[in-house]
């Protein structure tokens, strides 16, 4: 493990009865980088992300995070879901402080980073709003405040933007890149979408089907920032084309 290492995983595993989800895995994250993870349905992306959460124990491997055992701990990632989770009855200023106020007590400094947060990236004028008069993409905004409130250094993102249209995703991705980019956190992303993983990120993880394992590890080195114009130029294209014919031939294995 180097210094700009902030996650690593040594021989990872787990198993569920008699299935093997997650093969024995090694991995680094370095710290401040955009890594995303695709993979056919039931591979054990989201298997690893709640081994890497603490919600499950791995059966074999060490995992440490900025160099502590976080094996079966929790509250030391933030962790946000396809599914908003948004609670009806709270404000959007309530919702993006909620981590706070579930630990115990929400103060006027967890209002006003929240506060700060929602001005910042286009949710100011909404903080009293409640959820049921936001848009999918805004409720989604919502949902990424809060997990950022929580002021740990790594996301873990499981398919946020999977149920929202094609305009409103890209949108919502571009988004999410100038968040990356101002806060400096360390995102794992998990997506089904090959385009969506490619122009967000710096590395794409390509997993097997189960048991699974990585079988792939792209960088992706195209400039940022990252317009419409990437998406068609032919750097792009030959990135998404090596994560497809991956993602096929272990299928077909």
């Amino acid at each position: 493990m180097n210094n700009s290492t902030l996650l690593d995983l040594r021989g990872v595993s787990k198993t569920f009865g008699t299935t093997t989800a997650l093969s024995p895995m090694d991995l680094e994250i370095e710290r401040g980088s955009f890594v995303s993870i695709v993979g056919p349905s039931g591979c054990g992306k989201s298997t690893l992300f709640n081994v890497l959460s603490g919600l499950l124990r791995p059966d074999d491997g060490t995992i440490t995070l900025e160099g502590n055992n976080v094996i079966g701990a929790t509250g030391h990632v933030g962790y946000m879901l396809q599914k908003d989770l948004l609670v009806p009855w709270r404000t959007v200023l309530g919702n993006i402080t909620l981590g706070a106020r579930l630990k115990g007590k929400v103060t006027p400094e967890n209002r006003e980073l929240a506060t700060g947060f929602a001005e910042k990236y286009g949710l100011g004028e909404f903080l009293n709003h409640y959820p049921s008069a936001l848009s999918g993409g805004m409720r989604q905004r919502v949902a990424l405040m809060r997990t950022l409130a929580t002021n740990h250094q790594l996301l873990l993102l499981d398919e946020p933007f999977g149920a929202l249209d094609a305009q409103t995703r890209f949108e919502m991705q571009q988004w999410l890149l100038q968040v990356w980019r101002d806060t400096e956190r360390t995102v794992l992303f998990i997506t089904h979408d090959v385009d969506e993983a490619v122009f967000l990120s710096d590395r794409v993880l390509v997993m097997s089907p189960r048991p699974g394992r990585v079988v792939d590890d792209l960088r992706v080195d195209l400039p940022r920032p990252r317009t419409l114009d990437t998406l068609v130029s032919p750097a792009f294209t030959e990135l998404k084309a090596r994560v497809l014919h991956q993602l096929h031939r272990e299928r077909a294995v």
